[in-house]
């Protein structure tokens, strides 16, 4: 079985003398849903767009599902569906429309066309709005045409560059859930996200990139086990004026109801619980804070040093 994607020393220097991507190393495999983090200005919206055929690359060597970018970029694109950060069809057309020339550009006849457009659009939640001109379309609508626009060629593998980014929760949710159903019928996904929850949520494997380089190859699972802390938080009935004192974990009130507590690796919940039992504090409801990638993307790579954009193109 051929890898859904795979790079192996991929460079991309320009003219200015700017190194956005620095032997660049990644493998995909088929059925994966695979995160690629990294803080603005690493090379994730460049490594898109050389797969793409947007950007050129300086060296190295591509291959999707087998087929070298360079060798046969027709082949290969054919296998691709993406999804960029920006909004990039036409805002005069209508919905519907738009899918369908998207087919057109790979070469589905056009009776084929109209059936994968409107599977995609009902799919995506648009239906109603087929016949409505794009540009008058919210902002959540519009990201739903994207990926369906990308899907109505039925790709192996979709690359999606933050497709949530200005989604409200609830629409990002069902988003969610979509993806979690093509994944499942074999669709190959790669996400680029900032919400590092959404990779935790979502995806099995992730790399990290900086400065041009993978740092970290790795599943998520693996990753958030290497963390020393998680934070829990904790609902409860009646009021505290201070938080609960439980001998060697750390408690902090959020209100009046609630608190977090932090454990460290190899700390058990159960001592917490023993400790707010004794303490006739009864919890209501308990979740997670969603904080660990996050605090380990962090430490990897230095981020927070103000830098705010991808590399020229």
């Amino acid at each position: 079985m051929s890898a859904a994607l795979s790079i192996t020393g991929l460079c991309k220097t320009y003219e200015n003398g700017f190194v956005a991507l620095d032997d660049l190393n990644l493998q995909v495999e088929e059925g994966d849903f695979f995160a690629l983090l990294g803080p603005n200005g690493a090379g994730k919206s460049t490594t898109i767009g050389i797969l793409c055929s947007l950007i050129r690359k300086t060296s190295g060597q591509v291959a999707v599902f087998g087929v070298d970018i360079d060798r046969d970029f027709s082949a290969a694109k054919n296998n691709i569906g993406v999804v960029p950060q920006e909004f990039n069809f036409n805002t005069w057309e209508k919905t519907y429309d738009i899918c369908v020339t998207q087919a057109g550009y790979y070469g589905l006849p056009r009776s084929l066309a109209h059936e994968r457009a409107a599977k995609y659009i009902k799919l995506l939640g648009l239906w109603d709005k087929r016949n409505s001109i794009s540009r008058g379309l919210s902002g959540g609508m519009k990201r739903r045409l994207m990926i369906a626009r990308a899907l109505v060629h039925e790709p192996r593998l979709l690359i999606l560059d933050e497709p949530t980014a200005g989604v409200d929760i609830e629409l990002r949710r069902s988003m969610w859930d979509f993806l979690r159903q093509i994944n499942a019928a074999g669709t190959t996904i790669i996400l680029t996200t900032h919400y590092l929850e959404e990779a935790e949520s979502l995806c099995r494997n992730l790399a990290i990139i900086d400065r041009g380089r993978i740092v970290r190859d790795t599943s998520v699972r693996a990753l958030l086990r290497e963390l020393n802390r998680e934070t829990f938080i904790f609902d409860m009935e009646g009021n505290l004026n201070a938080p609960p004192n439980i001998d060697g974990y750390t408690a902090r009130l959020i209100d009046a109801n609630s608190f977090a507590v932090d454990l460290l690796k190899g700390q058990a919940l159960n001592d917490v619980f023993s400790a707010l039992n004794n303490q006739g504090i009864k919890i209501t409801s308990m979740r997670n804070k969603a904080n660990r990638l996050e605090e380990m993307f962090i430490a990897m790579t230095g981020s927070g040093d103000g830098s705010d954009g991808e590399s020229p193109s």
